[in-house]
């Protein structure tokens, strides 16, 4: 946890004055307590395991902490932290509606009915024989573990032998488990980022996704923030999405849907009951003037939101994969790559006697580049230059 929305919210917090305690199941976490300056408290609960995140709360009251807000920026805990900050009597997020988002499966079933649910099926264990030739019949697919995130147990089926090698795999990971087999969409994807104040859908950005398929893993290299948003088919994206999150009842908080567009109708890729991780954040406040994070911390206060825009300046998030795998020995060309034309920001991930590897999920990320321009080709050209001059090298 480096870097990413969560960080954010940690860093933000304290700078509202807050004192931060985090509850995490991350064992490093706990023995590199020092890296966290922004964290006040730390402890190492089971966060699978509701009743002992219920006794860390609790445990925080009767050492005299008055607790304001129990927020998540992590999938799989989103909708927990909403149900608890429910049972505290402090303002929350819905958290059914959180719930429904974090288990692809129950997306679908939400949207049921709607136009914005591509082809899908659901395969498991016991039915794999049965849908065996619907799934053949609607390659080329993509495979999906109902609660996967990161990217991680998901797979581009292009034959009938991707098709069930990656089925195997999953069922051999998760035997009880249910697999989403959806038709690929071809074309570009797009965010929308979204943030719910008391039933007013607030879409607060579209951005477009540049993605490369590795392995048969798809692999998110690129972010451009749409600045011209006021096009026939961006319109008709708004408008679908406040629909989208309508059936959810989603009243207050956060999510992000990706979406695609198939002959003219825009198609829900996947939603998640958060701000969108990584470099986000960042890429919004620097092209918007819009600190999600802590606009999202407020909601959480009950304190003032503002989502307006201060500015559209053109810009582009720029992220570095490696070819090659290897134990990190130095990284050159840093402050090349900081003082390149139109750097904004920069994070660079791994440190020395790190292992790295070729792409297959989103933590196999390494740096990113943040960068703007006169336009949005601009922006991506100074990014992607800039990120050209930093050079990792191996023992």
């Amino acid at each position: 946890m480096k870097s990413g929305s969560s960080r954010d919210a940690l860093r933000t917090a304290q700078e509202m004055g807050y004192v931060t305690c985090l509850l995490t199941k991350n064992t490093e976490h706990i023995k590199k307590q020092s890296e966290f300056p922004e964290v006040s408290l730390m402890y190492y609960v089971d966060l699978d395991y509701p009743p002992e995140v219920r006794n860390a709360i609790m445990t925080l009251k009767a050492q005299n902490h008055a607790i304001y807000a129990i927020v998540s920026f992590v999938d799989p805990y989103c909708g927990l932290a909403a149900q608890l900050s429910e049972e505290n009597r402090l303002e929350s997020f819905t958290a059914s509606a959180l719930y429904k988002m974090e288990n692809k499966l129950v997306t679908r079933e939400v949207l049921e009915d709607t136009p914005y649910n591509p082809r899908y099926l659901v395969v498991n264990a016991k039915n794999r024989e049965q849908t065996e030739k619907k799934a053949e019949a609607m390659l080329p697919l993509v495979l999906k573990y109902v609660e996967s995130n990161g990217s991680r147990d998901v797979f581009l089926c292009k034959t009938k032998e991707d098709y069930r090698r990656f089925l195997n795999r999953l069922l051999r990971n998760y035997p009880r488990g249910n697999v989403l087999a959806e038709e690929f969409i071809d074309g570009r994807q797009v965010i929308v980022e979204v943030l719910a104040t008391n039933g007013t859908i607030n879409i607060i950005a579209i951005i477009e996704q540049e993605i490369m398929i590795n392995r048969n893993h798809f692999i998110v290299t690129g972010y451009n923030l749409v600045t011209e948003d006021e096009t026939e088919n961006y319109r008709k994206l708004k408008a679908d999405v406040k629909k989208i999150i309508e059936k959810f009842g989603l009243v207050n908080g956060p999510c992000h849907l990706e979406m695609r567009c198939l002959n003219g109708e825009w198609k829900v890729i996947e939603m998640n009951p958060r701000i969108s991780g990584g470099g986000m954040n960042q890429l919004l406040s620097i092209g918007l003037g819009i600190n999600l994070v802590k606009e999202t911390l407020n909601l959480a206060l009950d304190e003032k939101v503002t989502l307006e825009p201060k500015y559209r300046i053109p810009t582009f998030a720029q992220y570095l994969t490696v070819k090659r795998g290897g134990v990190l020995a130095r990284i050159t060309g840093k402050n090349q790559v900081s003082q390149s034309p139109g750097v904004r920001f920069v994070f660079i991930k791994p440190r020395r006697g790190k292992q790295l590897y070729p792409p297959i999920n989103l933590g196999n990320r390494y740096a990113y580049v943040i960068a703007t321009g006169e336009t949005g080709e601009e922006a991506k050209t100074n990014a992607q230059k800039a990120l050209e001059k930093l050079k990792f090298h191996y023992y």
